[in-house]
């Protein structure tokens, strides 16, 4: 009689059977999880030791694996070891599927957080707008994630999901084309928080507007002229110009030109380029680089000079560039040396007294 109740059947698989089959699923199951607290400290111990960031993505996709999630492992196991004829089996093996299909979801899940909080937690990355790129960039990455995630779970369940493909695609590309501005401008902007050509504070010049950026958003960027009045540009027009910024300037270079009368003595002419070589190398933040008599033009006697201001700040320079003129007007008055200016001799010949030179300025 006790052979009779072990031999009773429970859909198609008698009562002994799922005995083994319970203790086999126990066995599996405590080893998996034996399994997962050992790979999670491992691992977690791991990261706090090294600068390597593969081993804290590894601890942290760990770290999302559900007990749940083992637990349905292991009764897989335990029925594939056991018994493959039940009819509760067929079941068994779709809930596996569901929970591995939920469990990878979570890995990708927690893929795409740990490089979000990697990403945004990088020194000089903690703009609002890069953080806010990110989460949108995240966002995405998810839904794309759990959509292939279902349609796979409802291709193994034998649903016919070519018409669902085949209609998703053609409304996404009527989506695309009726929105295709507006998704240039956003992937613009993806581009530029991921890229960074320019960030806020950055003073730009693009074609013949310049201004200090105060905003970037999704759609548009916003410069804040000299003049006080704002500059609105599209991301993707922004992005497809020839854009200069000049707060990544490590340095910055001069050039200048001093002009004397022709009457100056060639001796004093030798002396000028020292001279203005004495002024410029006894200012602080500045690197010499050349003065030449340049040219003989129209009216002056052209002396170039070369320097560079190592801070880009414009301030800076022009307070350089201040002392640089003071000095040289003074070294000029020292020298006897006369600042060109434009000048022009008229020829007046009168029948009477001849011709006379008459010097206009």
């Amino acid at each position: 009689m006790e052979s009779d109740f072990l031999e009773r059947q429970i859909f198609s698989l008698p009562l002994i059977d799922w005995g083994q089959l319970l203790l086999v699923w126990l066995a599996f199951a405590v080893g998996l999880l034996i399994l997962k607290w050992l790979a999670v400290g491992r691992f977690a111990s791991l990261a706090k030791r090294t600068d390597n960031k593969v081993d804290d993505m590894v601890a942290a996709v760990l770290q999302r694996t559900r007990s749940l999630f083992l637990v349905i492992v292991a009764l897989y196991f335990a029925v594939a070891a056991t018994t493959q004829d039940s009819s509760a089996a067929d079941v068994i093996r779709r809930i596996a599927l569901i929970a591995t299909l939920v469990q990878a979801g979570l890995w990708g899940n927690g893929l795409i957080h740990f490089w979000s909080d990697w990403y945004t937690s990088r020194p000089g990355d903690d703009e609002q707008a890069q953080v806010t790129a990110v989460r949108a960039v995240g966002l995405v990455a998810r839904v794309i994630l759990w959509a292939v995630l279902l349609v796979l779970a409802l291709d193994n369940f034998g649903v016919d999901i070519t018409a669902l493909v085949a209609g998703l695609g053609i409304g996404g590309i009527a989506v695309a084309l009726a929105v295709q501005n507006v998704l240039q401008d956003l992937l613009a902007y993806i581009s530029i928080v991921v890229d960074k050509p320019f960030m806020y504070g950055d003073f730009l010049v693009v074609g013949d507007f310049a201004g200090s950026v105060e905003h970037i958003g999704i759609k548009t960027t916003r410069l804040r002229s000299l003049s006080g009045e704002q500059l609105v540009f599209s991301n993707s027009d922004l992005l497809s110009s020839r854009v200069r910024n000049y707060k990544r300037m490590y340095e910055r270079r001069v050039s200048f030109s001093s002009g004397v009368t022709y009457d100056t003595p060639r001796d004093t002419l030798e002396k000028i380029p020292s001279v203005i070589r004495g002024i410029i190398e006894e200012l602080p933040d500045i690197r010499f680089d050349r003065s030449h008599l340049k040219s003989f033009d129209d009216y002056a006697i052209t002396f170039e000079t070369v320097y560079y201001v190592m801070v880009p700040d414009y301030a800076v320079f022009m307070d350089r560039q201040q002392t640089i003129n003071l000095g040289i007007h003074a070294a000029f008055e020292s020298v006897g040396a006369e600042f060109a200016f434009p000048t022009q001799t008229v020829h007046v010949v009168s029948p009477d007294e001849g011709e006379t030179e008459t010097t206009v300025r």
